[in-house]
């Protein structure tokens, strides 16, 4: 009775009253869908707009990032290093949070840079994330989990995004598995890692090659690893190589790998420069192995190996037949040192 006295009485106090619980249990539990996007935004949160320009990338080994490799990414969007234009840079990331926003953001000529944490497919669908991606000029992939890369973003909004980017010719990289994810074929990691002595000696134990994602000018039929020399994953790449060739993915393969604390830049023509303290590694494979079969050590006579230094460059467009060495693998044991 007290309670139908009360609502007689004062029905639009007991409303407002209602209404303000109700908001305040919603700010305090907000919707799960809502959670899953971390954004950390430095600078303008307005876009740019700058001419389009040719597609450039930037491929990183992993560990110490090279600051002048992102500079030189920023300036061949923006048109160069006295333009006053400036760009938009958004980090994709599977893990983490907001460590790259700092230093890009004090490079020269950059409007904003916007981390973007994306954990889940659904999260690549979001409105505000595919918008941000969509109209960047530098997106660049952290180091993570190159299979949660490939789970979480394909077939996605996000995913078309990227391409509409790239359209316009952003500039577009990575770093360890975000860099790995940029080649034609991508060793997958969904089911575990695996170094060289194991790749070796069977050739299709835990090794997927996936190549569904991106597709490249300059980067056709190539693989991409990271962490290179540092891991001593040579014997792993040349695997990846041949199951490549021998899959029938394409009739020459090229490998790619990095050393940490290095990166690959490759302009609009197709020239491949290294920066940093390490080296870059380009083997090739273009006949068929002479046994790469399930339960069965590699043999695979040689392999064209490039070695490339800081300021040293290599031709993706046109790219040579014959090494500067070769190195080949027998019974799963390479002939040589490759390094």
């Amino acid at each position: 009775m007290d309670n139908l006295w009360l609502w007689q009485s004062h029905p639009i106090a007991i409303l407002i009253g209602v209404m303000v619980l109700w908001a305040i249990a919603i700010l305090a539990f907000p919707r799960p869908a809502a959670a899953g996007v971390k954004r950390y935004l430095d600078g303008n949160a307005a876009d740019v707009k700058i001419p389009k320009t040719e597609i450039v990338h930037i491929l990183g080994g992993g560990g110490p990032d090279v600051d002048p490799a992102f500079q030189w990414a920023i300036d061949r969007v923006r048109g160069g290093k006295y333009c006053d234009r400036t760009v938009d840079v958004v980090i994709i990331r599977d893990s983490g949070e907001d460590g790259y926003n700092e230093p890009i953001f004090d490079m020269a000529g950059v409007d904003s840079v916007e981390t973007l944490l994306v954990t889940r497919p659904e999260d690549a669908n979001h409105p505000d994330v595919v918008e941000s991606v969509r109209n960047a000029e530098m997106i660049f992939f952290a180091g993570g989990d190159q299979c949660r890369y490939l789970r979480n973003y394909l077939d996605t909004d996000l995913y078309d995004a990227i391409k509409s980017a790239l359209d316009r010719g952003a500039a577009i990289g990575g770093t360890s598995a975000g860099a790995m994810i940029q080649s034609r074929f991508v060793f997958t990691a969904c089911g575990q890692s695996i170094d060289s002595e194991s790749a070796l000696d069977d050739p299709y134990r835990d090794i997927e090659l996936d190549d569904r994602v991106f597709d490249w000018r300059y980067l056709e039929n190539t693989i991409v690893d990271t962490h290179f020399a540092d891991r001593d994953r040579m014997g792993r790449l040349m695997t990846f190589v041949a199951r490549a060739r021998q899959d029938g993915l394409a009739a020459k393969v090229l490998g790619i790998g990095i050393d940490e604390g290095t990166s690959l830049t490759i302009d609009e023509t197709g020239l491949a420069e290294v920066m940093g303290q390490g080296s870059v590694y380009f083997v090739s494979g273009s006949h068929s192995p002479e046994v790469c079969e399930p339960g069965t050590p590699l043999t695979f006579s040689d392999f064209q190996l490039w070695k490339r230094r800081d300021g040293e460059t290599f031709d993706l467009k046109n790219r040579p037949d014959e090494g500067d060495y070769s190195i080949s693998v027998n019974d799963g044991r390479l002939s040589d040192d490759p390094y």
